[in-house]
């Protein structure tokens, strides 16, 4: 993969391959929230019979004193590595971050905000030893969200579900359980338009899923707004199926067909009975409905080209600026946050 970094971090992750377990942990403008989130891991982790463990950390160009945080805790426990985007640009990319420099046998994703709770990490551990290369976390009861966003995810997994050539999960985000095999196969993944969701469901292998209650935040207020939302879920149809321009061209044969029996029948009914041709409101009508038609076809091919043409550019996903690097990974059970 064609990415572009500072090369801080590469000598620290020499000879890491023997780290079971590698935790990677978006961060965007989480503050509030930072300091508890690594206090509940570290106890969880604490708690793991001789595990090796790293927790990687990715700031996304928070604004806020993230960064900071993230700077003393790798000071203060030898099993973390802090990577530094030069800008914020977006989960997707700071997860990408995560997995290239994971080294863990197994890696899993967990936001800052323990709406993914820590304590499940041991039943993920135990799926992904009895043979699961992919641990789902799906979202059982969900704490704190409204009926209408609610309803809004419901309603986008339905069309997911419809639309994309690749299966995924319903309820399932970020929060999962990742093999080696898996993470190396993502790597490959050359894309710039980044649905991770869809990614780290595009290689397949043995898949297993446990339900979990979804508290609500810890502290602070989520950074999605309903718009980027919206553009994520967009993002997810189009990178992962082309039935939205199929469905366009049926669309557009659709009305084709309909306006030609039409034609046919406004020229029977002329011939035949006499009747005289309606006037502009119907022809304005008809003007408009497929005016209309067309502007949403071109929409959904601009998506499409605007698509093709990021990827041409071959930009990098993400750019490092500064990277934190504590000592190398340790067993679990000497790891103590204090």
């Amino acid at each position: 993969m064609n990415i572009v970094d500072i090369e801080l971090a590469k000598e620290n992750m020499a000879g890491q391959f023997n780290t079971t377990l590698s935790i990677v942990v978006p961060v965007y403008n989480e503050q509030e929230v930072l300091p508890l989130f690594h206090h509940e891991l570290s106890t969880e982790l604490a708690r793991l019979p001789n595990e090796q463990v790293e927790i990687i950390y990715v700031n996304d160009g928070s604004t806020d004193n993230s960064w900071q945080i993230m700077q003393t805790l790798s000071t203060q426990t030898a099993h973390i590595e802090c990577l530094n985007l030069s800008r914020n640009f977006g989960k997707e990319a700071a997860l990408t971050a995560g997995l290239d420099h994971a080294c863990g046998e197994c890696v899993v994703i967990l936001d800052a905000d323990l709406q993914d709770p820590p304590c499940l990490l041991p039943q993920m551990l135990a799926a992904w030893r009895q043979g699961a290369d992919v641990v789902n976390m799906k979202r059982g009861i969900r704490h704190d969200e409204s009926k209408i966003k609610l309803f809004c995810a419901s309603t986008y997994y339905w069309l997911l579900d419809h639309l994309s050539d690749v299966p995924i999960e319903r309820d399932v985000g970020d929060f999962r359980l990742l093999s080696r095999r898996m993470v190396d196969h993502i790597k490959q993944l050359p894309e710039r338009n980044r649905y991770m969701k869809g990614i780290m469901s595009w290689p397949g292998f043995k898949q297993t899923t446990i339900t979990f209650d979804r508290p609500g935040r810890a502290a602070g207020e989520t950074k999605w707004s309903f718009l980027e939302l919206v553009r994520l879920g967009l993002s997810g149809i189009t990178a992962f199926s082309v039935r939205p321009l199929k469905m366009a061209s049926w669309l557009g044969g659709a009305i084709s067909l309909v306006a030609f029996f039409y034609g046919l029948w406004v020229m029977f009914k002329t011939l035949v009975f006499g009747e005289a041709v309606a006037g502009y409101p119907t022809i304005v009508l008809i003007q408009l409905f497929l005016g209309g038609i067309q502007l949403l076809t071109i929409g959904i091919l601009g998506e499409y080209v605007g698509r093709v043409f990021i990827e041409s550019k071959k930009r990098p996903i993400y750019l490092l600026m500064d990277v934190e690097s504590s000592a190398q990974a340790i067993p679990s059970e000497m790891q103590q946050h204090g």
